[in-house]
Order: C-alpha cells, then structure tokens, then sequence
C-alpha cells in the first residue's frame, strides 16, 4: 500500500515538472517550413529535440551512412587497435566501387588517415570500402559490425547494408537515429571530429576534390558533418553549429535539391540559436557546495557533476533560473567519488524546471576509531539538542 502511494505521489510530481517545463516552451514559435521530408534539430550537449517533423520516417541515408563507418573507424582509433598512421590495403573491390570516389588505386597501402579524408571530404565510396575490410576483415564483417553498433546506440529505425549508402531496400534509418548517432560521434570523439569533418578540400592522386557539405563555406560557425545523395534518398545532411557554450545538430533528409538542404539546415540552425540558450551550467569537476561529512578522514565534501552540466533553455532563461541544493543529512563516511549525495532543483521563472543528481567530488575513507568516536557524540548532542 505504502509503495503505491510512493509512485502515484512520484508521478504525481513527474507530471507537475513536466507540465511546468512545456508551459516554460510554450511561448516559443513552431520551426520554420522547410522542403525536406523529414527533419531534426537538436541540442547536442543535453539531447534535447528542438523541432521535429517525421522523426520516425524510414528513409535511405544515402553516404550518411559513412557516419556509422567513421564511428567505428573512430571507436577502433580510440580503443588503439588502429592508428591514423596504420596503413591498410587497398583491394580490388574497394577500388571498384562506384559513386562518389577518392580514387584509391589497386593494391597498394594507404594511411588511415588519408582514408578518413577521401571517406568524409569527397565522400569516396571506394575509402569507405578500404576502411570496412580494415576493421572488419571483410565489407561483410564490416556491416555485422555496423548493425551491432547501431543496436548499442539505439538506433532501433536503421538497418545497414554496405558501408557507403549504396540503394537497397534493407538499407534505411530515420532522423531520429541520425541525430542520435551524429551526436555520439561529435561527443565520443571530439578529437576526430574536429580533425576531419570541417576540411574544405582534399587532394589525393594529384586529384583534389571540395567538401560536399556546401554549409562550410556558408557559415563560419558549422564545422561538419556529412552530405548525402542517391535517387531514392533524395537530398540529404546532417550539419552541425557551434556558438558560444551552444552546439546544435541539424538532420534534413529527403530535400528536392542540394540548395534546399542548404537553406533548410540553415533555418534549423537559425532557428535553433535565435530561440534556445545552450547554457554550460557546472563543469566537470567543479564545486557546487561543501557539505559536512561525519566519521570521515575529511570534515567537509566537495559535491556537484563528473561531467560538464549543460541545460537547454528559452533564450535568455539562464537569467531566470533557480537553483536550490538539498542534501543528505547527516551524511556518514565512507563516500565513493561518483555516489549520489544530493540534488539540484532548477527552477525557471519560479516553475518547477528539474531535479539533477549531485555527486561526491572525492572518496572520502573512515576516520580513525577516535575521530569516529568524537563524530558519534556530536551526531548524538545534534539529534537531541
């Protein structure tokens, strides 16, 4: 009986902050009209989607799959089983590859790194290929990979098929999973990102080829991600801004033309900027409050995020908001770094906004049996006095 009136009073207060939190972006206008026939805008610090229209959309993703391609290339980076100096074979059937090429030449070896340009500058189909029998063994092994990952991501709309885009019916995603993924890759491996994707041009062979994400040269404060074309995909880009603590990421799929998902990743962009505040509230690290600690080697703990705290406002809202820090009390030793310890409660505009776990900053070990001791008996005076 008890537990009941536990969660009905717990989703009683869920729906009070949720309301509170839709009434805070009521008075924010709807997105603009765009051409694409499916489309996101999202916060990438907090996730938070901005605007949507057809997010669940089954669609060909064209070359943006090559995200999915770069993620593991990146993972494999990361992880140290590749280096971008590792050079990798190039075999006939990656140079066969149609479309969009680096134009790799059979049986010779070439840098990861250079691979990764020719995959995400021209978008070269035969690179993509090259990479996928490098960290798969095999374009097949490669793509097991590929929808493995995407089960992990939570991409539940996408399915590969190859590791290009290349047409066929078992090969789609959404633009719900694109910006998911985009946001993964931006976030997970911020040094590859800011390597590779806002490189205007490419040369390789004596052969140099521009970007296809026109976006570069239009606005200064978008540096990546990827372009997309086949028939049957239609016009598509994944494209991501920066301004101040503030970085978005735009998913436009199906546009009738390059100009369209130029323009319509601008005013999502645009949009997106003139409406929102991306607000770096805490960073990673930094201390929110002390608190007393008892029967600790340590009189006082420093609490707040492991993590830069990012929050997605109504622009302007940061200097509306409220913060209130409610504690555990008393709390006891021993503490590790990471355990909860508290909470944040925001408001906004004196509306309930959300509540953010705090954590212990350190690790805190017993005291000595006379410290112990000493923190017993003021714990005993506190209760009763």
């Amino acid at each position: 009986m008890q537990s009941s009136l536990r969660l009905f009073l717990f989703c009683c207060t869920l729906f009070a902050v949720l309301t509170a939190r839709a009434d805070v972006f009521s008075n924010i206008p709807p997105g603009p009209p765009l051409n694409a026939k499916a489309w996101m805008l999202i916060d990438a610090h907090t996730g938070q989607v901005l605007v949507h229209d057809n997010q669940n959309l089954r669609a060909a993703p064209a070359s943006l799959t090559k995200l999915m391609t770069a993620y593991l290339v990146f993972s494999a980076l990361h992880d140290g089983r590749l280096k971008l100096t590792t050079t990798l074979p190039i075999s006939t059937e990656a140079w066969k590859q149609g479309g969009s090429r680096m134009f790799l030449l059979p049986n010779t070896q070439v840098p990861v790194d250079e691979l990764l340009k020719g995959m995400l500058v021209p978008s070269g189909n035969d690179a993509a290929y090259a990479l996928a029998e490098g960290v798969g063994g095999s374009a097949a092994g490669f793509v097991a990979l590929m929808n493995r990952e995407a089960g992990i991501l939570g991409l539940t709309g996408t399915h590969y098929m190859d590791p290009n885009g290349l047409p066929d019916p078992g090969h789609y995603t959404t633009a719900r999973d694109l910006a998911t993924l985009a946001r993964d890759l931006v976030l997970n491996f911020p040094q590859y990102y800011h390597r590779f994707f806002h490189i205007k041009e490419f040369t390789y062979n004596n052969i140099t080829q521009p970007n296809t994400n026109r976006l570069l040269w239009v606005d200064p404060q978008v540096d990546g991600i990827k372009t997309g074309y086949t028939k049957e995909a239609g016009y598509c880009l994944v494209a991501s801004a920066k301004r101040g603590d503030q970085r978005l990421i735009s998913v436009v799929l199906g546009a009738p033309s390059n100009q369209d998902r130029v323009m319509d990743s601008l005013k999502l962009l645009n949009y997106g900027f003139q409406f929102y505040s991306g607000v770096k509230l805490y960073g990673a690290g930094q201390v929110v409050k002390k608190i007393a600690i008892y029967k600790g080697a340590v009189d006082h703990l420093p609490i707040g995020f492991l993590h830069d705290f990012y929050l997605t406002l109504p622009r302007g809202g940061e200097k509306r908001l409220g913060v209130q820090v409610i504690t555990r009390e008393p709390l006891l030793a021993p503490l590790a770094k990471g355990q909860q310890v508290g909470t944040l409660q925001l408001t906004l505009d004196g509306k309930p906004y959300g509540d953010y776990p705090l954590v212990a900053l350190e690790t805190v070990k017993p005291a000595g049996f006379f410290g112990r001791l000493w923190d017993s008996i003021k714990l005993f005076f506190m209760r009763w006095f």
